[in-house]
């Protein structure tokens, strides 16, 4: 067998057990409406949870900034690429935490997965003994970064806090660092954060977490899980994401100032990376204005009641709706090939919701994952609610 069949061979394979992926190509705006493959279909998959990614303020912060600094940064970071609008863009992102998290700093990443990845290396690579305790259901940008480090990892299960304790206090590591998701992005649930924290600090462990489904969407300034659990600690590490209610790209990691130097020394998916362009800087200045002022804090209200509106919409019988109170409402279905059927049938009812099958999820756990944004209307969402209903009633097979 030649090489290239092996590769046809194991995609045959995914088509099978109905696990092959397939784009669908976007002709307009990211928004609630949009052009897929010629269609016209209300969308309910993005993570624009506050509807700025088209917003035209952030778009012409974006064209001042590319007026100002042209397109690329020319290097990374350590070598020429750090402009002026990125220390203001790390400053604002520091005062977004400050008072969760004392003598606070942040540093810009390119991307979400490149601030898990680089900054759990830096952290394993603090010491030998390093240990990493990490949540069943973590990102897999999480879980990349631990086996990047190659740092000795133990899991515990979904939100079992007394599980977490059994563990740290076992530990004999001379450095150990908690790591979890805020907003779990395929359940949407939020993980019990201050009992976490509280462990953390009794047993001498740093608590990194993933905030990219809650910054800009929890707490009344939208300052994220932080702000939503009123948690202030020197033990925590706070990474948020800003390219999904920020409505732009990149992400960012807050911590002490030390912990901050250390990553700029040591996170090698910093320090080796060109900076992203300082445009996109330009354009997140404006995006974080907007989410904590007025407009901010009334789109946040609004997304609220849109989900609630599912909710009170939805009449599954045979399917489970997960229980959550964020912008990923889940609707688990469990088999791979109903869930695609499902996914299609939506799409032919002019609704755009994708189907989430293994690995993303545990095997026997594929589901429809619906995400709301306050760009939707409540219209939108409640046809939504009524196409779901009939879908399931054509598709269940008990």
């Amino acid at each position: 067998m030649s090489p290239l069949d092996t590769v046809l061979a194991r995609l045959a394979e995914l088509e099978q057990q109905g696990l092959r992926r397939r784009r669908r190509t976007s002709d307009s705006p990211c928004g609630s409406q949009l052009q897929v493959d010629g269609t016209h279909v209300r969308a309910f998959c993005s993570n624009d949870y506050l509807g700025l990614a088209a917003d035209p303020r952030i778009a012409d912060a974006l064209k001042d900034g590319t007026d100002r600094y042209g397109v690329g940064s020319g290097a990374s970071h350590l070598i020429s690429g750090h402009y002026k609008v990125h220390d203001q863009l790390e400053q604002r992102l520091a005062s977004f935490v400050s008072e969760h998290i004392p003598n606070v700093a942040a540093l810009y990443f390119s991307t979400g997965y490149m601030a898990n990845v680089g900054a759990i290396a830096a952290l394993a690579a603090l010491d030998p003994s390093v240990e990493v305790f990490s949540e069943a259901l973590n990102h897999a940008s999480l879980i990349d970064g631990m086996r990047l480090a190659r740092v000795k990892v133990k899991v515990y299960g979904h939100c079992d806090v007394s599980e977490l304790e059994g563990l740290l206090a076992t530990s004999s590591a001379r450095v150990k660092l908690v790591v979890t998701d805020s907003v779990f992005s395929m359940d949407g649930d939020l993980a019990p954060l201050p009992r976490i924290l509280q462990l953390c600090e009794k047993y001498g462990a740093w608590l990194l977490v993933d905030d990219a489904h809650g910054f800009g969407t929890l707490g009344g300034q939208g300052h994220g899980a932080l702000e939503h659990f009123a948690l202030r600690s020197e033990h925590l590490i706070y990474v948020g994401t800003l390219g999904k209610a920020a409505g732009v790209g990149g992400a960012f990691v807050a911590a002490d100032s030390s912990v901050i130097d250390w990553l700029v020394q040591r996170a090698r998916a910093y320090v080796y990376s060109t900076a992203s362009p300082p445009a996109l800087a330009q354009a997140l200045l404006e995006s974080l204005d907007i989410i904590e002022g007025p407009d901010g804090k009334s789109r946040r209200a609004r997304l609220h009641h849109l989900i609630d509106l599912l909710n009170r919409e939805l009449r599954l019988t045979h399917w489970t709706k997960l229980q959550s109170s964020t912008a990923i409402q889940p609707i688990l279905l469990g088999d791979n090939e109903q869930v695609v059927q499902a996914s299609r049938q939506l799409h032919e009812a002019g609704f755009w919701v994708p189907a989430i099958r293994p690995p993303t999820v545990p095997p026997g756990t594929a589901r429809l994952r619906i995400t709301l944004s306050a760009a939707h209307a409540d219209a939108d969402v409640a046809a939504l609610a009524d196409t779901l209903n009939q879908v399931e009633s054509r598709l269940y097979r008990p």
